[in-house]
């Protein structure tokens, strides 16, 4: 008797790519929109401000014809908060609604599940310069408001959202949350931490609240961290700095409640944070239905005395590193799958993952990017393998459909398998070409992850 073949990937999985608002929309300061913290950054030389980006706002029916080219189901994009409250505690701005209607409707059209993420580092500037950002519990107040008017305003349309792109980024970059304090303390760093969890912990209530079916998502940049030797400091350095860097937040989003090697760390430093009358129980009460993680490469960890729990990571000598330094390394991609799913026993969306590089077109208006195909392809079948191994991944989303801006305002650092025909400072056409990856990737998605 021949035995029916195992399918690996489900048939309702999700395939697709992954950006942002403000590194794709352009019309930053028209139709209503506010200025947001990023449009408030100073430009370096060689980079590009945010005025156009790749003009998706005005594209997007264009793009999203080749994402169903390309075989999408499935799209992720951020909310411009400040396209929604360009003043942040007046009136809604019905021309942005109206913006993500169209869009959230031109994608289901095409048969691609709608994907958004709340906040993408893109705060309100009113609320940087008035609030200090999210060191305020008013921003809290004001992003529960801001995510109770979008939930009302798609809850027909959108089943799967994410709060924070990246929330563990909080105590690295304490500025992509709208801190202006140049050199926070530790304990405001944890503060603005708090805040942050308890701002998704509510937004997460109010979505189950509007829109019962919903999905919520907590996402982290999930960078897998190795002991750099096998002297005990080294690997006790390692174990420490991913919980900082990982589990706090996995635990807060699985188990709602702060771990104890973190209160504990805390409390004995006096950094704890000042908790509100209902925080424990709005972190216990509105715990996840998904995990979601970026993903693009691994460090290695060394104990250095008196360094934060960053200061001992560097990179992996043993791994080819891309253009810009990140290290390539696909098995600690199933490593990041295994143990979340161990630990948690909840459904994984990957959310981000590719590889930037430098390219331009070549004489036929073509962009071989065989490094990206390989790129993808180690990295899928390593997901592969860890599916095989039980766990539950959900979807699959290359970060970069098209190139866009990278987050430092980079023409440069092209992630998409789509050609964008502009560079730093020259819009050029704007024109939108296919490169090889295109083809590749939708032959991956018709054979459901069958054909690598």
């Amino acid at each position: 008797m021949q035995m029916e073949k195992t399918t690996i990937i489900p048939k309702d999985f999700m395939w697709g790519g992954a950006v942002t608002s403000f590194q794709t929309e352009g019309a930053s300061e028209q139709y209503g929109k506010g200025l947001s913290i990023i449009d408030a950054r100073e430009v370096p030389e060689a980079f590009s401000d945010w005025k156009v980006a790749v003009d998706f706002y005005h594209r997007y029916k264009e793009d999203i014809a080749l994402f169903k080219e390309m075989g999408y189901n499935a799209y992720r994009t951020s909310i411009s908060w400040s396209r929604i409250f360009p003043d942040c505690e007046g009136e809604v701005n019905e021309e942005g609604l109206q913006f993500y209607d169209d869009l959230i409707d031109e994608l289901i059209a095409n048969g691609i599940e709608p994907i958004m993420t709340l906040y993408h580092f893109d705060l309100p500037l009113s609320l940087a310069e008035k609030y200090n950002g999210f060191a305020s519990r008013e921003v809290v107040d004001l992003f529960e408001k801001y995510a109770q008017t979008v939930f009302t305003r798609y809850k027909d349309k959108v089943k799967y959202w994410i709060t924070f792109n990246e929330i563990n980024l909080v105590l690295l970059n304490p500025d992509y949350f709208g801190i202006t304090d140049p050199n926070p303390s530790e304990k405001l760093k944890y503060q603005l931490c708090h805040n942050v969890l308890v701002a998704h912990a509510k937004a997460t209530k109010a979505m189950r609240e509007i829109i019962p079916n919903g999905e919520m998502g907590g996402m982290i940049s999930y960078i897998s961290t190795y002991p750099a030797t096998s002297k005990p400091e080294d690997v006790l350095a390692n174990y420490k700095a991913k919980e900082q860097l990982i589990d706090l937040y996995l635990d807060v989003f699985a188990n709602g409640e702060y771990p104890t090697y973190i209160t504990a760390e805390l409390e004995e430093k006096n950094s704890m944070p000042i908790f509100e009358e209902d925080d424990l129980s709005i972190l216990k009460e509105n715990i996840v239905d998904y995990l979601s993680i970026s993903y693009y490469q691994s460090r290695i960890v060394e104990h250095v005395e008196g360094q934060g729990f960053a200061g001992g990571m560097t990179k992996n000598p043993n791994l080819s590193a891309s253009e810009w330094g990140a290290a390539i390394d696909p098995i600690g991609f199933r490593i990041a799958l295994k143990d979340m799913y161990a630990r948690y026993r909840l459904p994984i969306f990957i959310t981000e993952n590719g590889i930037g590089v430098h390219e331009e077109l070549d004489e036929n208006n073509h962009v071989d990017d065989h490094y990206r195909i390989d790129y993808l392809n180690q990295h899928l079948k390593q997901m592969k393998i860890a599916m095989q191994e039980g766990v539950d991944v959900i979807g699959y989303l290359t970060w970069g459909s098209t190139d866009i801006l990278s987050s430092k305002g980079q023409m440069s650092k092209r992630y998409g398998n789509i050609f964008v025909n502009r560079d730093e400072k020259d819009l050029r056409d704007l024109k939108r070409y296919r490169k090889s990856s295109f083809h590749w990737f939708k032959k991956v998605i018709e054979s459901n992850g069958e054909k690598l």
